[in-house]
């Protein structure tokens, strides 16, 4: 194979096989999309010959990190062609990718798995997860706390970036996880006129809570489907994003999106852990969990750089010893030294505390995954006896990370 850049003459050829992989048959419309997607991006083939075999595209994002944030590649698109299987192609591009970063200051990597099985075994990790919510709403949503009153507004999707990207910037300053969104991200990616997913559901609605004239309080994106009367199906309301300052301000906008007309179920994809609505409902059997899955996958590229670029919740002074077989950079035993103001992370011939592949360092990198339950699964080795929890105390965000950007 020959890993080498795949140039824009070239993307047609690039979807194509992605579209081949994927068991898809976009429309040209949809075509015309991806084709746009993919121009910005790092395109990165594997060629046999004149025959594209292999493709890994990744977007220029920049993630929120505890503290700050950090330029990551997404990856998309990674595709290869059913007849080059098992012969090295993803590794071979995969490795590619990691050198590259490492050469242009890029410490992480960050992904959504469509197979996990796949991405594990490249030191990639979920480091965030998502619940899904579906809530009962054929009657008024029952809550224990009084809703914020101040009124709610519905604005244009095209003012969006304007209004209420503003907003979704500061929510990446608390917690982690979180991708940078530009205009064309949010009116390309994020609010689509017609939903992919599925074609009877609305155009996305944006609904906003604040005074008139003053800050916002918080907001809702949301996409509604009619019901069946043949059927009895209700209409439903799905929730693509939901963010308030406050529990007040969430449960104005639960209640709202919970009294639509015309529907009674509001189902909610990828909503945070730590979600308020979970308890501020006060019937559980109206506000269900309905399944808890992996999010965001992270790869740790520059461990020193990914560690020392991020803010402590505690200090900590403890050896790690960590295996990495594909960015040899990263082995070896380093003395992690984290303080209020900042850590060190240097070699070290001392006994280690821990032992752990970068994959379960990448899992627990953003705060979502404790290194204890790591321990008890068998994935971790504590040497020391509290060294787990005392790295679990220093790499502790509140709130916890969390997105719902798939690319």
């Amino acid at each position: 194979m020959d890993i080498r850049d795949v140039p824009e003459a070239h993307l047609d050829r690039a979807l194509e096989l992605a579209y081949l992989v994927f068991h898809e048959k976009p429309d040209e419309e949809k075509r015309k999309h991806h084709r746009e997607l993919m121009r910005p991006c790092e395109r990165i083939g594997a060629y046999d010959g004149d025959t594209l075999a292999g493709f890994v595209a990744a977007h220029p994002f920049t993630l929120s990190v505890p503290g700050g944030e950090l330029p990551c590649p997404g990856l998309t698109f990674v595709s290869v062609a059913p007849t080059h299987r098992r012969r090295g192609v993803l590794s071979a591009m995969i490795a590619e990718l990691f050198r590259r970063a490492t050469a242009q200051g890029r410490p992480l990597a960050a992904l959504w798995a469509s197979e996990d099985a796949i991405y594990g075994r490249f030191g990639f990790a979920p480091a965030t997860q998502g619940l899904s919510v579906e809530i009962d709403s054929r009657r008024p949503l029952a809550l224990r706390v009084d809703p914020d009153e101040r009124p709610l507004r519905l604005v244009d999707p095209a003012d969006a970036p304007a209004v209420v990207g503003p907003y979704f910037d500061a929510t990446r300053a608390v917690r982690a996880g979180r991708i940078a969104r530009d205009a064309e991200r949010w009116r390309g990616e994020w609010l689509p006129e017609d939903a992919e997913e599925d074609a009877e559901l609305s155009p996305p609605r944006i609904v906003a809570l604040g005074d008139p004239g003053g800050p916002l309080a918080g907001y809702a994106v949301y996409r509604t489907k009619g019901g069946n009367d043949d059927t009895g199906t209700p209409g439903v309301v799905r929730v693509d994003e939901l963010e308030a300052d406050d529990a007040a301000g969430a449960a104005a906008l639960w209640r709202y999106i919970a009294s639509i007309d015309l529907t009674g179920t509001v189902r909610a994809w990828g909503r945070p852990v730590d979600d308020p609505l979970l308890l501020f409902a006060a019937d559980r059997d109206q506000v269900r969990v309905t399944g808890l899955h992996p999010g965001l996958w992270v790869r740790l590229i520059d461990v020193r750089a990914a560690l020392t670029a991020r803010a402590w919740a505690a200090g900590a002074d403890l050896v790690l010893e960590v295996r990495d077989p594909h960015l040899a950079a990263n082995a070896g035993r380093f003395r992690l030294t984290a303080t209020a103001r900042g850590c060190a992370y240097e070699p070290t011939g001392d006994a280690p505390d821990l032992t752990l592949d970068v994959r379960e360092l990448s899992a627990c990198y953003l705060g979502g995954t404790r290194v204890r339950h790591l321990v008890r699964a068998g994935l971790v080795d504590e040497h020391t006896a509290g060294a787990a929890d005392r790295l679990d105390a220093a790499l502790r965000t509140d709130p916890a990370p969390h997105t719902a950007d798939e690319f």
